[in-house]
């Protein structure tokens, strides 16, 4: 008699119909659910006195602020919430501004359109972005290293993208209007190109600065691996940034949001002010169990000692490409302390690089299971966080992170013992 477990450690739970199934349901669901919510709407404001998008309220508030020639405004708390309120209406929550002026030149081209022409005007690009690089990934992992076309076996199957538009965080995203799909494109896109065009991955690596949380395991794998050239074309580029923005709002944009990280650190992340259980790490899941802040920052800052090790070790190494990629998405969102839900838009390429990589040479026990679990977490992740005060999306990465360096040690090995059977003949 075939056991549960054994199921589970070899996937075959996990068959094309069962996946076309799940994925169909869940995405009908998403559209029934955002068509309620744009249906019961009063204009941009949903049944609850919310704005519809609620978080890029914050964001078309400072493009306003912008257009009207106050930059430092949306790092006002204050002055934000006044224009907010004064947009969508006297009893709208705050929704607070925590992007680098950077960020800036975005939220004032989309203040240019209406409300509702902005929020989808946003997602629909940013959406597209996203899966444009999710078909690059799947594309480049089946590339002809002769030819250099990719196969067409996976991207001409319809099922990465069902998966691809179904995957849970993407209703988490569209319904808090946030910037999770262009995260997700340029973090796999810079990935996708790395070794092709290392100075144009560079530049997207860069681009990546409006969130700088996600910026720490970046510069040091591409130290480690001696990527220099991307090194300095990603630095290049934040220098770009850092200079337009200074000349486009003035240097005294840049004390407003030094000014506002403060708030950010205090209010949002150490008190939970939003949430503990809107947020998926190490230190959101210790302040929950009632960690002082100094012990949640250690166990954080364990976790990132761990992973900066596991990177350099995998990227130094001859591990296949995929899986350095798939453990940079990985670790990115790991290792920073301030991560919402929404921000798990990460986690498909993660899952788009590890899937390619086990097509092409076999998957392993228990990895279709932890990549089903992964790509199921968003729909669950808060809720249960809420009710049992676990964060289950952290498990759930590290058990793929995990599984990863097994199968790279496991690669490594076959390599060696390849290379040394050569050297005999």
């Amino acid at each position: 008699m075939v056991r549960a477990r054994d199921i589970l450690r070899s996937g075959a739970w996990l068959t094309r119909e069962r996946i076309r199934l799940v994925a169909v349901a869940i995405l009908f669901v998403s559209i029934v659910g955002l068509s309620y919510l744009l249906i019961t709407a009063n204009g941009v404001v949903d049944m609850q006195g919310r704005p519809l998008g609620t978080d890029f309220s914050s964001f078309y508030a400072a493009g306003t602020h912008v257009l009207d020639g106050n930059p430092e405004a949306p790092f006002d708390l204050a002055r934000q919430h006044a224009r907010e309120q004064k947009i969508f209406g006297a009893s709208t929550p705050f929704y607070s501004w925590l992007y680098p002026p950077f960020f800036l030149f975005i939220a004032a081209a989309l203040a240019l359109l209406p409300y509702g022409a902005a929020l989808a005007a946003w997602q629909a690009v940013t959406l597209g972005l996203y899966l444009l690089t999710i078909r690059g990934i799947l594309a480049s992992s089946f590339r002809d290293p002769q030819s250099g076309d990719p196969e067409s076996t996976i991207t001409a199957d319809p099922l990465w993208l069902l998966l691809a538009v179904a995957f849970p965080a993407v209703l988490v995203n569209i319904g808090h209007g946030q910037n999770g799909f262009l995260t997700a494109a340029l973090l796999g896109g810079a990935l996708t190109i790395l070794d092709r065009r290392p100075l144009s991955a560079g530049i997207i690596f860069g681009l990546l600065a409006y969130k700088p949380q996600f910026g720490l395991m970046i510069p040091i794998v591409l130290a480690a691996s001696g990527r220099w050239r991307t090194f300095a074309a990603a630095a290049a580029a934040v220098a770009v940034l850092t200079a337009a923005s200074t000349a486009a709002f003035g240097p005294h944009v840049w004390q407003a949001f030094f000014d506002s990280t403060r708030f950010t650190r205090l209010v949002v992340l150490e008190q939970g002010d939003p949430g503990w259980y809107k947020m998926q790490s190490v230190f959101a899941w210790a302040r929950m169990w009632g960690a002082s802040i100094p012990l949640a920052y250690a166990l954080q800052d364990a976790l990132i000692v761990g992973l900066i090790a596991a990177l350099i070790w995998l990227w130094r190494g001859a591990v296949p490409y995929p899986l350095k990629a798939a453990a940079l998405c990985l670790a990115t969102i790991l290792a920073t302390p301030f991560t919402f839900d929404y921000d798990m838009m990460v986690l498909a390429p993660a899952i788009a690089f590890f899937a390619a990589d086990g097509f092409a040479r076999g998957f392993g026990p228990w990895e279709k299971t932890a990549l089903a679990t992964l790509w199921l977490m968003p729909l669950v992740a808060r809720s249960v966080a809420q009710m049992t005060l676990i964060p289950l999306g952290v498990p759930a990465m590290l058990a793929l992170f995990i599984l990863l360096l097994r199968r790279s040690t496991i690669q490594l090995t076959l390599s060696m013992a390849f290379s040394g059977t050569f050297l005999l003949k």
